[in-house]
């Protein structure tokens, strides 16, 4: 099934659409799974694209009606299941299956916006916590990415660019084919990047941007919206265009347009990491926006030293780089550039 083992030179990284049609079957494959939480990844997994959406409907509804009739039931494989799974399943059902939609986007200015509803149900985990320093030691008691019951929701496991990697679907994606790639998972790294991290990660990307055009990572600094301290990064594959954050008329891309917020452009690991490293010793936050040959660092503060707009969960590595996510319809028709402008102005370092 999907959690298999590969190696560099493993089929589904050989083109966009081998990968795509990989992560596009395991969902497939998963409908009809017997865990609730893998249904709520599938559903909201399919409910990011109209295309996978209209090709799981049918099966998704089918498989609503049935975990409907076991909670009614008093299935213990309902009842009995993880509370997060719960909650989100319950406000699934009180929003009603034959409402759900798929994801919306507008334009705002420069900026992208998103109207992702089935992420509005997603757990908080530490994404809400307030934050005060960038670095905090793994913590084996707390969520991770080695936890038994993730094992139906990994998408690939097996070596990249030299790395031992674990790929995962994201639970509540906001990114196309949106996964979570996690270096040498056993080795328990937390949130907070080494040096040998960041040249990892670096690799990786070059390796995956000569087979899938459009390939990127973000990544979120412990305290800059990181929700699993667990070392991690979010992948992605854009079929068309780059986020914000690389158009060509902004300073840091050669342009005559000032960012609302800090940001570098780095196309060396060198400079990339003293960068990086200046962050850390500082004690302040930052997200990576990685593409092959280039990466885009955003320092900003640390979440829970500001407040942010009530109609942001808080800006993480997507947002930084132009693209935020909404979770309420009027919210989305109508926020305008000035909200946006005044919630990277709210995160600005001081």
């Amino acid at each position: 099934m999907s959690g298999g083992t590969g190696c560099a030179c493993d089929t589904v990284f050989e083109s966009v659409d081998a990968y795509r049609a990989r992560f596009e079957q395991s969902l497939f494959d998963l409908v009809d799974h017997d865990v609730l939480g893998v249904f709520v990844l599938v559903l909201a997994n399919a409910s990011f694209e109209h295309h996978l959406f209209e090709r799981l409907r049918n099966p998704l509804r089918d498989a609503f009606a049935r975990w409907e009739s076991r909670f009614d039931a008093g299935d213990p494989r309902a009842v009995g299941a993880a509370p997060d799974d719960i909650g989100v399943f319950q406000r699934l059902r009180d929003h009603g299956f034959d409402r759900l939609g798929v994801t919306h986007w507008r334009r705002c200015g420069p900026w992208w916006l998103q109207f992702n509803l089935l992420r509005s149900f997603r757990p908080p985990r530490m994404s809400h916590a307030v934050v005060e320093a960038g670095f905090q030691p793994f913590d084996d008691s707390g969520f991770h990415f080695n936890k038994p019951f993730l094992r139906d929701e990994i998408l690939w496991q097996g070596e990249v660019a030299g790395t031992p990697v674990r790929l995962l679907y994201n639970k509540f994606p906001f990114a196309e084919l949106h996964g979570l790639l996690v270096p040498a998972p056993d080795q328990c790294r937390p949130q907070y990047l080494r040096r040998s991290d960041l040249e990892e990660i670096w690799q990786i990307t070059n390796w995956l941007g000569t087979r899938l055009p459009g390939v990127g990572f973000g990544y979120n600094g412990f305290g800059a919206y990181a929700s699993v301290n667990h070392l991690h990064f979010q992948m992605y594959c854009r079929r068309q265009g780059g986020y914000p954050i690389e158009r060509a008329d902004w300073v840091h891309n050669g342009g005559a347009s000032r960012y609302p917020v800090d940001v570098s452009r780095f196309e060396d690991i060198d400079t990339c990491w003293r960068a990086v490293d200046a962050v850390h010793r500082e004690g302040g936050g930052y997200n990576l926006l990685l593409r092959p040959g280039r990466a885009y660092l955003v320092r900003r503060a640390l979440q829970g030293s500001y407040r942010h707009a009530d109609w942001t969960g808080g800006f993480a590595w997507s947002e930084c780089a132009g693209v935020c996510t909404l979770f309420d319809e009027a919210v989305f028709a109508d926020l305008d550039e000035d909200a946006v402008a005044a919630e990277f102005a709210a995160m600005a370092l001081r």
